[in-house]
């Protein structure tokens, strides 16, 4: 593996400035490596710039100093390259779901991937297939986050980009979310960077978890999950059961109340 493959982030910084307000920074100094086919979640209080960090990555903003790059081609602003799932659910009401997911295709004009079969490849990999002709008024919350997911994995983003994507679903249907997602990167060989706010999530997901510190944002720790090549894939049970779970959940909750307590 050349040692610029993957997703580096290199001394990033961001401070946000507003007329003759106080300049805040949100993110200082924040170097991590996420390797290609890996899940790294984004962890933190509230306030640690999560979000900011991926909206850098996914080039929506700009750092204010350092520099990003993804597999040694630097970020300077939105590309192909990368595609972003929001928690928010933004399929085109107008448009069906095999419509949603052929968009991106369609827009870029690439007429061999809709010849190929892309879109119904990932309406399928989403589970969609009996639903492929709807609208998305006719569909579920969790629905409409799998067209979401199946439209951006359809124009085959070498970075997966997801901010909290599953935080407005109710806990059965974010489990369901959760190891679905786990299940296309496992057979598309994905790679994703997800905020998320939940400690279970993140151990669930991640490969790697980067914990943020709040105030301004500083990549505190990084928690490498290895315990989870020790119970059968998707048996959440079994992982939740597991005493090293149980030991990085402790651990991380100590962190949080930590970084509670600084920022008080």
């Amino acid at each position: 593996m050349k040692t610029n493959s993957g997703l580096n982030v290199h001394k990033a910084g961001k401070i946000f400035r507003a007329g003759s307000r106080q300049p805040r920074v949100a993110l200082e100094g924040v170097s991590l490596h996420l390797p290609p086919g890996q899940v790294g979640v984004l962890l933190g209080p509230s306030g640690c710039g999560k979000s900011t960090l991926l909206r850098m990555v996914a080039g929506l903003e700009a750092p204010t100093s350092g520099a990003l790059s993804l597999n040694g081609r630097a970020i300077t602003g939105p590309g192909r390259d990368r595609g972003m799932v929001f928690q928010s659910y933004t399929s085109f009401p107008w448009l069906t779901v095999r419509q949603n997911v052929a968009y991106g295709l369609t827009i870029n004009g690439d007429a061999s991937s809709l010849k190929e079969g892309v879109v119904d490849h990932f309406i399928r990999a989403v589970r969609l297939q009996d639903v492929a002709n709807a609208y998305p008024h006719e569909l579920s919350g969790g629905m409409r986050q799998r067209v979401a997911i199946a439209r951006t994995l359809a124009n085959h983003p070498e970075l997966l980009l997801m901010d909290e994507p599953f935080g407005a679903l109710d806990p059965e249907t974010r489990w369901q979310m959760q190891e679905l997602l786990l299940g296309i990167v496992r057979k598309e060989h994905t790679t994703v960077l997800l905020v998320s706010h939940d400690i279970e999530e993140a151990l669930y997901l991640g490969d790697v978890v980067f914990f943020l510190s709040s105030h301004p944002g500083r990549l505190r720790e990084v928690i490498r999950p290895g315990f989870k090549h020790e119970v059968p894939a998707g048996d959440r049970e079994a992982l939740l059961d597991h005493p090293e779970y149980r030991r990085l959940d402790l651990h991380i909750r100590r962190l949080m109340s930590e970084e509670g307590r600084r920022a008080a």
